[in-house]
């Protein structure tokens, strides 16, 4: 399948007798693909029923002749005005109990059925007329789900809906009762109207309430996609796509995924790096016109796993954003880089935010592909480039990766919703395991806890919350290595504390009987190098000790292919588990001068210079926001 490049393009932003010349500078710079709509909804229908479609159908015209294919956007992420006065309590409220009300974006809550019923309708007027239309080769349903901090809702619909959510798992109070531990505190319900959202208690709600919501939470969003999809799925044959977040873990996005054709995210590399990561100041000041090195390739490979294998980039920063603390411009090349190592990890497809940058309203400091004066910016030119450039190299395919990551978003509610340590993050922890694996030069896959591990040689599970049987029994039976833990296995679903005593993996004689967090300073040393901090656990059983503690307290047991990690491994200690994990396997490992990484290919391998000054691979000079590929028979 052929690599190709789109834009996101607000045609209702512009004077019509523009269009036409846009859409030729868009083919000209190599652009295939355009997205439309996903914001327009007060145009479409500026008042109840008035439908307004005709300026779509011109713009889809102009488009569309001058050959390019259309993703059309559902516009259900900007409720018009109208709809919220018809509906005056569809807004998400958060957890201070304050109404999130109009004036941007994302201005609803996923449970308002009022609102719902209003979505189906524009979905359903738009599915009717355009669903049989060959120019929408595409479809987008909403916009950034749980982008701005608005997947969880404290609204009366949402405590309606998780009653009826509560009711239908447990049957009956009593069940919810035991399942929760409700005895406790004497916090026991008589009827599910009695229950509650789980905020603005006086101290912490019982964690199995506030799972429970979260689990009802993320339903919520994956059952508002879902009659999207239904609609649209109805009417249009084309695939439908939804364009995710970085770093957002609120929602389960394998469950939304499951009922769309295409993964996408919007990458922002510069933005992620000082709003999305815990990084140190010489961290930023090192990547700030770069983005860090992982983050992006860990969010391709996340989706790539979400898409089931068909993945895109919706949104891909050009130039500064709007949104970020500070708003510095890529080193030159860096939008080349950057879609060049989407492709590299399997995408399709990259499409650039925005085509040009808007003179008004809440974006107009966020750049696009051209200047409000319509003069070319910088990111057209390496898009151009990227255009030509794949014109030139082969279909290079998307190689499975030997090493395999778990990453499962219960799991990050789970820890947020009880930490037991200030900084324990789960994201973080599942993040610094596959810092280790690319700062080796591996490829990675990252895949759900429900995912087949056949021909996987190495496979980590950090965080792992709740095990099921048949995740534990996928991992002892690997032919290859699994490290699993810390924290692995240490609740129930319904957030209690399992006996027998966690990690109770199939063959391994080890209990965790006791957990300790660790502030920021207090790294304890690790026997061979390396140490742990932020979380430690004893461990006990007569498997054998693989990694300890300089007082000799067991850090990682295991025996045969299964390991237990009790600790929160440092830089130094996570590089070694992988290598020596990898040494033992036969899996080829190299370390990489920071700011270099590599991704195979089926065919090619790729380097990508993250550094603001030349690196050497190999004996070939990689410049600053360089790209280098060479073929696989050449390494």
């Amino acid at each position: 399948m052929k690599r190709t490049l789109g834009v996101c393009y607000y045609p209702e932003h512009w004077p019509e007798d523009i269009w036409a010349e846009d859409a030729a500078r868009m083919v000209e710079a190599g652009l295939s693909w355009v997205r439309i709509g996903e914001f327009a909804w007060s145009r479409l229908e500026p008042s109840e029923g008035d439908y307004q479609f005709e300026w779509l159908d011109r713009a889809i015209s102009v488009l569309g002749d001058a050959g390019l294919k259309i993703i059309l956007g559902t516009p259900t992420a900007t409720p018009p005005r109208w709809v919220t006065k018809k509906h005056p309590d569809m807004y998400a409220v958060d957890a201070e109990g304050r109404v999130l009300g109009f004036g941007s974006r994302r201005h609803y809550c996923f449970s308002h059925q009022g609102y719902l019923a209003e979505c189906r309708k524009i979905v359903l007027k738009l599915a009717e007329r355009y669903g049989s239309d060959q120019r929408i080769a595409a479809w987008q349903t909403d916009n950034e789900y749980g982008c701005h901090d608005t997947t969880i809702s404290f609204s009366e619909a949402a405590k309606t809906g998780f009653q009826d959510w509560c009711a239908q798992r447990y049957q009956s109070p009593d069940a919810l009762n035991r399942a929760w531990g409700n005895v406790f505190w004497s916090m026991e319900y008589a009827d599910f109207s009695e229950i509650e959202l789980p905020h603005l208690t006086v101290t912490e709600a019982n964690p199995a309430h506030v799972m429970a919501f979260r689990r009802f939470t993320s339903d919520q969003v994956v059952l508002f996609n879902r009659a999207q999809t239904d609609i649209l799925r109805a009417h249009s044959a084309a695939p439908l796509i939804h364009n995710y977040m970085g770093r957002v873990t609120e929602f389960d996005h394998f469950d939304v995924g499951a009922d769309l054709d295409i993964a996408s995210w919007d990458s922002y590399p510069m933005g992620f790096l000082m709003d999305r990561l815990d990084a140190t100041h010489d961290h930023i000041a090192a990547y700030l016109q770069q983005g860090d090195p992982d983050f992006q390739a860990f969010h391709h490979d996340l989706y790539r796993a979400v898409g089931k294998g068909r993945w895109w980039i919706m949104e891909q920063q050009p130039g500064p954003v709007n949104w970020a603390p500070w708003n510095p411009s890529p080193l030159p090349g860096m939008a080349r880089l950057w879609a060049w190592e989407a492709f590299a990890h399997g995408a399709e497809t990259v499409c650039y935010f925005r085509w040009r940058q808007a003179p008004f309203a809440q974006e107009q400091m966020h750049a696009g592909l051209l200047r409000p004066d319509s003069v070319a910016a910088p990111g057209l030119a390496e898009c151009a480039q990227v255009g030509r450039e794949i014109e030139t190299l082969p279909e290079v395919g998307t190689a499975k990766a030997k090493v395999a990551l778990i990453y499962d978003y219960p799991s990050a509610w789970a820890w947020e919703v009880q930490p037991q340590g200030q900084d324990f993050d789960y994201f973080r922890l599942v993040f610094s395991c596959y810092r280790a694996l690319r700062r080796a030069g591996l490829s990675v896959d990252v895949i759900s806890s429900d995912a087949q591990l056949d021909g996987y040689k190495l496979v980590f599970a950090p965080g792992q919350f709740a095990m099921s049987d048949a995740l534990k029994a996928r991992l002892a039976s690997l032919d290859g290595l699994v490290v699993v833990g810390p924290r692995s296995a240490s609740k129930t679903d319904e957030f209690t504390i399992p006996v027998p005593l966690p990690p109770a993996l199939p063959g391994l004689d080890i209990t965790v009987s006791r957990v300790e967090s660790l502030p920021p300073s207090a790294g304890l040393d690790v026997q061979g190098g390396g140490s742990v901090g932020h979380w430690l656990e004893d461990l006990e059983g007569s498997a054998p000790v693989l990694l300890a503690l300089e007082t000799g307290k067991p850090v990682m047991m295991g025996d045969g292919a299964l390991r237990y990690l009790g600790g929160w491994p440092s830089t130094t200690l996570w590089d070694r588990i992988v290598t020596e994990a990898c040494d033992e396997l036969g899996i080829a490992t190299e370390r990489l001068t920071a700011g270099l990484r590599i991704r195979d290919t089926d065919t090619h391998r790729f380097v990508f210079n993250y550094s603001a000054m030349p690196l050497e691979y190999h004996g070939q000079t990689v410049e600053p926001a360089g790209v280098l590929w060479i073929a696989l028979s050449e390494t």
